[in-house]
């Protein structure tokens, strides 16, 4: 089972509202909808099921549903296929905000956490973004630096083909 962080869960990891063990915390950071709990519990920090079981009880995780977007009826060829360099765009149909957040979260913590050190800042804000609109503002930060090569997945998730 993979887990992801709730709206609520990355609210939480800004402002600390919520009393968490160092070792909950450990676990709560490293749900990035790519570990199952199994690897988490792996990771060899003394975490337990019991301890991602309260963080699911708090509403900080949420079981990824896995969903397959419906193919977008614009034609690849259209100018609406097309959006303004950095221009927000409105979510392909069959694909919300909330659906492309899901998609690019993922995808962005892992390039920042691939930065190391250098890339620490940049990974605590990708983190600390709760919704689509603030995730996409970062992506101009992310591709600096990590290149347009390796930031075309994010792009893709964010942005759509």
């Amino acid at each position: 089972m993979i887990l992801i962080k709730t709206e609520t869960g990355h609210r939480v990891l800004k402002d600390r509202s919520v009393r968490l063990t160092p070792r909950q915390r450990s676990a709560f950071i490293l749900f990035d909808g790519r570990r199952s709990v199994n690897e988490v519990i792996e990771a060899g920090m003394g975490i337990v099921p019991e301890d991602i079981d309260q963080l699911v009880e708090l509403g900080l995780l949420e079981q990824i549903v896995s969903q397959v977007p419906a193919p977008s009826p614009v034609q690849a060829d259209s100018p609406a296929s097309h959006p303004a360099p950095g221009a927000a765009t409105p979510p392909p149909s069959g694909r919300s905000s909330q659906q492309r957040y899901k998609d690019a979260y993922p995808i962005a913590t892992q390039l920042t956490a691939s930065l190391g050190l250098r890339g620490f800042r940049l990974n605590l804000a990708v983190e600390g973004t709760s919704t689509f609109e603030q995730l996409h503002e970062l992506f101009p930060k992310i591709q600096s630096a990590v290149g347009p090569d390796k930031a075309a997945a994010l792009e893709r998730a964010l942005i759509g083909d």
